[in-house]
């Protein structure tokens, strides 16, 4: 489909990838992440509240929002005032999944919520895993800060956790998908996992075509190895 792809990646590249953080004054961790020209501002709020299922529990809770800005996109994305997409509903559900994933709910110093906000500045493709990405590194700086006020003990995560899309393209494996390719792709995946190599979600779809088990097999493997350097640049960035 494509002899080349932009900046004249390989394959199994993933896109430039930057973690930000602080950018934002007023929240409690905030990253402003980059893969290429997909631009996501994570920022994470911690209040001394639970949803009222979760009151008398003793503890902690995580969400996650998700939006894209208007101009965001090429053609104007009119912002959601009225009911949720149901796109930005599944996207901020598996944002918090994967947060909760990693974080120990007991230990955020009782009944607390976690909310971090993805707001997408500019899409061009992998809109939700670079969120999931850049939304670890913001929350991590919000229970750093939550913990060295003494509203906890520890920082309730326990571990990592990062995102990369993985597709056939013109009976290519790409990793990293952009834009241009994510619209072409006959199969298309998204996959979460953990610093233990452990998998947390996979949305995977045969777009035009089904796949078999030996292409999933090398579509994870490929993943596995993007989400690797991703968990790299986390630790870098926090300075773990």
């Amino acid at each position: 489909m494509f002899a080349t792809r932009v900046d004249n990646r390989a394959d199994r590249a993933i896109r430039p990838v930057t973690l930000e953080r602080g950018v934002m004054k007023n929240a409690t961790g905030s990253c402003l992440v980059k893969f290429g020209d997909t631009h996501v501002l994570c920022a994470a709020t911690i209040e001394e509240r639970v949803p009222g299922w979760r009151k008398n529990s003793g503890l902690g809770w995580v969400t996650a929002e998700y939006a894209m800005l208007p101009a965001s996109t090429s053609k104007r994305t009119p912002r959601e005032y009225k009911g949720r997409k149901g796109r930005s509903q599944e996207i901020e559900r598996l944002i918090g999944r994967s947060l909760r994933n990693v974080c120990d709910m007991g230990a955020m110093g009782g009944e607390v919520l976690m909310t971090v906000d993805c707001d997408v500045l500019q899409a061009d493709g992998g809109t939700r895993t670079a969120s999931i990405t850049g939304a670890w590194v913001a929350a991590y700086d919000a229970f750093e800060m939550w913990r060295k006020s003494g509203k906890c003990k520890r920082n309730p995560l326990f571990g990592q956790v990062a995102a990369i899309s993985v597709g056939m393209v013109g009976g290519r494996l790409l990793l990293d998908l952009d834009y241009r390719e994510d619209s072409k792709a006959e199969i298309d995946m998204n996959v979460v996992m953990n610093a233990k190599g452990e998998f947390i979600e996979i949305q995977g779809t045969g777009e035009q075509v089904p796949f078999g088990k030996a292409t999933l097999d090398d579509m994870l493997s490929m993943a596995q190895s993007g989400i690797e350097e991703l968990l790299a640049l986390q630790r870098a960035a926090v300075q773990l």
